[in-house]
């Protein structure tokens, strides 16, 4: 049986194996179109702007029903189909009440963005078979693997 550690990303090698692949990404925590200019809504945006399908999963916005003009989920368990990334936008002592709700949906991978960390949150991820990023920006690891 394969080492748990391994599905904690942390090299370039790694994350630019990853990063090859991903063509659908949920965004949980994603903010509405009035914060734009704030990562958890231009993080996406850029995405999506390269072609990468984007599932918003916000977190507030309990008005929203679409945002960056795609249909909207309250849980990552009830996006329908496989995701390739989950991009975590999400302070570091909430991310575990969404563990259970991640491990439901079974993503390829978690990425918990630039200045985001949980170790026992990631162990728990990993040790499931999801492949974990911690405290980097997608969009800035997009560009250097992907351009």
């Amino acid at each position: 049986m394969a080492d748990w550690r391994e599905n904690l990303i942390d090299t370039d090698e790694g994350i630019g194996a990853l990063l090859a692949s991903v063509k659908r990404v949920a965004v949980l925590g994603i903010k509405t179109e009035v914060a734009a200019g704030q990562p958890a809504h231009d993080v996406p945006a850029v995405l999506q702007a390269r072609g990468v399908e984007i599932v918003p999963v916000p977190v507030y916005y309990p008005e929203a029903t679409e945002i960056l003009g795609e249909k909207v989920y309250r849980r990552v368990a009830d996006v329908p189909g496989d995701l390739d990334v989950v991009d975590v936008f999400r302070r570091p002592a909430d991310i575990p009440a969404h563990v259970d709700d991640l491990l439901a949906k079974r993503p390829r991978a978690v990425w918990f963005q630039l200045g985001i960390r949980n170790d026992a949150a990631a162990e728990r991820l990993a040790r499931a078979g999801i492949r974990v990023v911690q405290d980097r920006c997608l969009k800035v690891e997009w560009a250097r693997h992907r351009g």
